[in-house]
């Protein structure tokens, strides 16, 4: 697989991403206005419970997978078939016992009233588990348009349900359902419930669409391997769950560490949560680009241009997110209008989040060293002192600066395990990253954003204006990074001539 049929895969998964976010974006101005800011932070808090709990049911094989399958593609049946089982039945076992001790969960979360949800998210849990290897498969076989087929059908139907039960069913039943014989299809009360109903439904249809993956299943199962598999991700689970700490660990604990009462903090984990919404765009980018990277990096890691291709990797994805960056924050003026009003006191720390995921992103890639040379164990360490950091600095930072404690600590984080995990990197997998072009367009990046924000602030402009200014910077660094890179500018001719 080639740069340009990199580029081509991460567009496949960049579009049907954000086709998918954007129909899922559509639907925060719904929870925004339907539900109060208490409701949309306890939805806030229980999705952050799934992504923290999906590291233990996948405990990272799908990337064991690649690891293994790339290496003997007439060995990819067995590893496929050993990866699954290995995964498949701990998570049934994990969704049990989480599905009895709902109601323990519940009270422990402050949440007794919704252990029913905790039940239904035993249930996500366990269903996205089983779609994971498949997924990886049709990633690492190329099959990027049958992967982004399947992920919109299960958003599409993920969105329609959210829309029948928040929209159509209270406009059609409102709150007398029971009363007309319809309380077996809708109760009012459960409210925020419906948002993880339709996911579980959605989960399911995932799995259906899948089914002809695990029809194939030889059950080749060996033990001797699945070991090997472990081994290489028991690491990984470290890194996978100290990355859900640095994003969702705020999250969890803002409601016990505010300064407020409990409703309040439930009202600023609400609008916090919000503002993590309009940082979808480079978080789209980056999923879309480790879709397609990930099989990517194991794939050509015994070519003979391997490094030099991981930098110009580097360097393209830097260019791309801090686009995304530029764009999301050039017209944040316009995009804060999809969320009511009444979220938007924490649309300030916007830039830091956008920064901090953009340092992620890079991280992602230096870290690939130490998962071609199998040393994930230091990967692990690297993991661990970005969860101590997050940790330490939102138990100490959020009392005192409300949720900019924790916007400041996610950025510091990912600070600090991006330049441990180079310099750790050049020692072990020297990659010759372009650090001089890197920091010249980050620094036209911030010449670019600071001017806006000058003008802004300088001119008191109307919204129509201060949008056509910003356009017209955009433009102007999205010229200055085609004149700087031949090949981009390639790329856009030859768009142009097919268009």
């Amino acid at each position: 697989m080639s740069i340009k049929k990199l580029a081509g895969q991460t567009a496949v998964y960049g579009l049907s991403s954000i086709i998918g976010r954007m129909l899922y974006f559509f639907l925060t101005p719904l929870y925004t206005r339907v539900f109060d800011k208490s409701d949309y932070g306890v939805m806030t808090d229980l999705f952050a419970f799934i992504g923290i709990l999906f590291i233990f049911y996948t405990y990272r094989m799908e990337t064991a997978y690649f690891r293994y399958a790339s290496d003997h593609e007439s060995l990819r049946g067995k590893t496929f078939d050993t990866a699954i089982l290995s995964v498949g039945v701990p998570a049934m076992l994990w969704s049990v016992l989480i599905f009895l001790g709902a109601d323990s969960i519940a009270e422990w979360f402050r949440y007794p009233e919704y252990a029913y949800i905790i039940q239904i998210c035993a249930g996500i849990l366990f269903l996205d588990a089983l779609a994971e290897l498949p997924l990886s498969r049709l990633r690492l076989e190329g099959n990027a348009m049958r992967f982004a087929t399947i992920k919109l059908i299960s958003i599409a139907v993920n969105i329609a349900l959210n829309l029948f039960f928040l929209l159509l069913c209270p406009y059609w039943l409102g709150d007398d359902a029971a009363a007309r014989g319809w309380g077996w299809l809708y109760n009012p009360e459960i409210g925020i419930g419906y948002i993880f109903i339709a996911n579980l439904f959605a989960s399911l249809l995932t799995v259906v669409l899948l089914s002809p993956m695990w029809l194939k299943l030889k059950f080749d199962f060996d033990r001797i391997l699945m070991l090997r598999m472990f081994r290489y991700a028991l690491p990984l689970i470290i890194v996978g769950f100290s990355f859900v700490i640095n994003e969702m660990f705020d999250r969890k604990i803002m409601i016990w560490l505010l300064s407020g009462t409990e409703e309040e903090n439930k009202s600023v984990l609400g609008s916090y949560g919000a503002a993590y919404k309009l940082t979808m765009i480079l978080a789209l980018f980056t999923q879309a680009f480790r879709y397609g990277a990930e099989p990517f990096f194991f794939q050509k890691k015994n070519a003979e241009n391997a490094k030099e291709l991981y930098a110009d990797v580097t360097k393209y994805y830097f260019i791309f997110g801090l686009t995304g960056c530029l764009f999301t924050l050039l017209f944040l003026d316009l995009f804060k209008y999809i969320l009511d009003e009444s979220y938007w006191m924490a649309l300030g720390v916007i830039p830091l989040l956008l920064l901090a995921n953009l340092l992620n992103g890079l991280y992602y890639n230096v870290s690939i060293w130490y998962r071609l040379t199998d040393k994930t164990m230091t990967g692990a360490w690297i993991g661990l002192t970005g969860a101590a950091i997050t940790i330490a600095l939102n138990i100490w930072w959020l009392p005192i600066f409300g949720y900019w404690g924790a916007a400041i600590a996610t950025l510091i984080c990912y600070g600090a395990m991006l330049i441990i995990c180079y310099l750790l990197g050049q020692k072990h997998y020297k990659v010759p990253y372009d650090l001089k072009v890197i920091g010249m367009y980050f620094l036209s990046g911030s010449i670019i954003y600071g001017i806006s924000v000058y003008l802004h602030q300088w001119l008191q402009l109307n919204l129509v204006l201060t949008l056509l200014i910003n356009a017209v910077l955009f433009s102007g660094f999205i010229l200055f990074v085609l004149r700087q890179e031949s090949a981009l500018m390639g790329l856009v001719k030859k768009i142009r001539g097919r268009v």
